[in-house]
């Protein structure tokens, strides 16, 4: 069962906060996130980190100018998740905004796999370019880089993921995790990379004289989506003179959504550009594509949080590179026609259902196999079903994970007798750097395999699964011990009865919660008053603590809880018939005399 562990609040960091204007329940909640000084908090542009340390941008801001002066075409190679989305709209709004002859292309997960290969740099030559430019991907993509030079096209590779041993012989590269990078922000999602490009680029043509103050010139439009390919760019594009200077803040929306979609560390750095982008989307500002997502996902733009966003937003843009082709997707973000944007989220929300589905239906198969093994007895899992689609094996894999609380990769048939994996991972295993020693330990077995910490992608021959099972056992038993296997549920303790009010839960809600700033969730004994079955499938609350009577909901269980629990809960905001009222959120709960803890989520 897991345990309930209370994370440390210190009083110092408290006592500032508060000094320094912070409601008491906000300031417990930030000193135990790291926050010392309220200077942490501070999420306005002036406190981003600047562009100058982050190597190579200037350089790659210089021949980009270089190529916009020059009217080169340049395509984008984009990846198939939201980041990768994101990053491509970004790159495509941001630079036409400079004058670039511009357009994209995103490999088809399930035909190309992942990154610049040597056949999509085959298919990308169709369009002719004279530069490809990577977003979200390209660090590890030594072979394709090289068959573009010899192709006669430069590459300019964006990316964020950790580099191999061996870094691809592109024009030029940004990432603030390749060799020799002193920028902080090591966290920057793929989208983070770009949108840092284009304040180095902003700059470049600055110095250059391009803006002009009395311009009016607009960027041509966005070529409309048109069932699986896009139209051509405008044959001329502008030589970027004479332009007004573009508002990059316009497209923090998308810089916004994919930093959150892709789970990365919400530092400083990160919880400004969100904070920025969600300010935007609550002030109608937002491109037509994110509001469309967000009204099928029925959601008020002017109310959206960055839970919102990683819980309803990403995964409808998702459901594309998952099911289809993340060119749906990226046509939903660049288009500016209300009524196009809402047709593609309409297909986009469809098409997620339909992924909730097999994912469904996958864990079912996942969790009656591993009936047969207790997965106690092991430091890792590692499954595979013939049945199981590519596309969803790493929503797999994550729900294993947290279920389990082992590092979990799962399997999906590729082609040519190979499968294709998705990892993800626990706090005590850094999943790229075990691929890393089960690739170095057993050198024919894993034909490729890159990602982070928490999650990773490889290859391998089906034949030799089980050979790679025992691998990445015998890796993470020497990696992890069994303190790293128990679980754990972290807390920000009890809530006094005057912090359950809804002017908290609002406060909660308008913050920035994500990876590595988790969103406050409290622990507390309750008498349960009533209970009721709602939505077949889900209990409605009320509870008594300290006589203050509490409205609480425990989704995806309709059994009867005791008279009295002990519950890990959440603050939200119920929205009834234009009324709002507070609602705990039931995460996991315990019957009050019990030592164990049940879950339910």
């Amino acid at each position: 069962m897991p345990e309930i562990t209370p994370r440390s609040i210190p009083a110092s960091a408290v006592q500032h906060l508060l000094d320094n204007g912070y409601a008491s329940a906000l300031a417990r909640i930030f000193a135990a996130r790291g926050i010392t000084d309220s200077s942490q908090l501070d999420t306005s542009l002036a406190g981003l980190l600047p562009f100058d340390s982050l190597k190579n941008a200037r350089e790659m801001a210089r021949l980009l100018a270089d190529a916009i002066a020059a009217r080169k075409k340049i395509l984008v190679i984009a990846d198939y998740d939201a980041d990768g989305a994101t990053a491509c709209a970004v790159a495509v709004r941001g630079l036409r905004s400079f004058g670039a002859q511009i357009d994209f292309i995103v490999p088809n997960r399930f035909e190309y796999g992942y990154g610049l290969t040597p056949e999509i740099v085959h298919l990308a030559a169709k369009r002719r370019p004279d530069i490809l430019l990577t977003v979200d991907n390209g660090i590890a993509s030594v072979e394709g880089v090289a068959e573009a030079n010899r192709l006669g096209m430069q590459v300019f590779v964006t990316d964020h993921h950790l580099p191999g041993d061996t870094l691809p012989d592109a024009a030029c590269i940004v990432n603030p995790n390749q060799p020799g990078c002193a920028f902080p922000g090591k966290h920057l999602a793929g989208v983070g990379v770009m949108f840092y490009v284009l304040l180095a680029l902003r700059a470049e043509l600055r110095a250059r004289g391009v803006f002009s103050s009395n311009a009016k010139t607009q960027p041509p439009s966005i070529p409309p989506y048109q069932g699986g390919s896009l139209a051509p760019s405008p044959d001329k594009g502008r030589a970027g003179e004479g332009l007004a200077e573009p508002r990059l803040t316009e497209l923090l929306d998308l810089v916004a959504l994919g930093t959150i979609a892709d789970v990365v560390k919400l530092d400083q750095n990160n919880r400004i550009l969100v904070q920025q982008g969600l300010q935007r989307i609550r002030a109608g500002r937002a491109c037509a594509g994110i509001n469309a997502l967000l009204q099928v996902a029925r959601k008020n733009p002017e109310k959206v949080s960055s839970q919102d966003l990683g819980f309803t937003v990403g995964p409808r843009l998702n459901a594309a590179g998952r099911l289809d082709d993340m060119s749906l997707g990226i046509a939903c973000l660049l288009t500016d026609n209300t009524a196009e944007a809402m047709r593609i989220a309409a297909q986009l929300d469809a098409l997620n259902r339909e992924r909730r589905s097999i994912e469904a239906d996958m864990q079912d198969n996942a969790l009656a196999a591993l009936e047969q093994i207790d997965p106690s007895d092991n430091f890792s899992l590692a499954l595979f079903d013939e049945t199981w689609h590519q596309g969803v094996i790493g929503i797999l894999a994550s729900r294993l994970k947290d279920k389990f609380h082992r590092p979990v990769i799962a399997f999906a048939r590729s082609s040519d007798g190979e499968l294709k994996g998705s990892g993800r991972s626990i706090a005590g295993l850094h999943l790229r750097d075990a691929l890393d020693l089960v690739s170095k330990r057993h050198p024919a077995l894993i034909k490729k395999f890159g990602g982070h910490a928490a999650a990773a992608g490889l290859s391998i021959a089906e034949s030799d699964f089980a050979d790679f099972a025992a691998a990445f056992e015998q890796i993470s038993s020497e990696l992890l011990d069994a303190n790293d296997l128990a679980q754990r549920i972290e807390t920000d303790g009890a809530l006094e009865p005057a912090g359950m009010s809804l002017d908290v839960a609002r406060l909660l809600d308008e913050q920035v919660w994500g990876q590595g700033f988790p969103a406050p969730q409290f622990n507390d004994d309750f008498a349960v008053q009533n209970q009721r079955v709602v939505g077949e499938k889900h209990l409605k609350l009320r509870l008594n603590t300290q006589g203050k009577l509490i409205e609480a909901i425990l989704f995806g269980h309709n059994e009867p809880l005791p008279g009295q629990i002990h519950a890990v809960y959440s603050l939200s905001v119920n929205e009834y018939n234009g009324t709002q009222s507070l609602q705990l959120i039931i995460r996991h709960w315990r019957e009050k005399e019990e030592r164990g803890l049940r879950s339910e989520d």
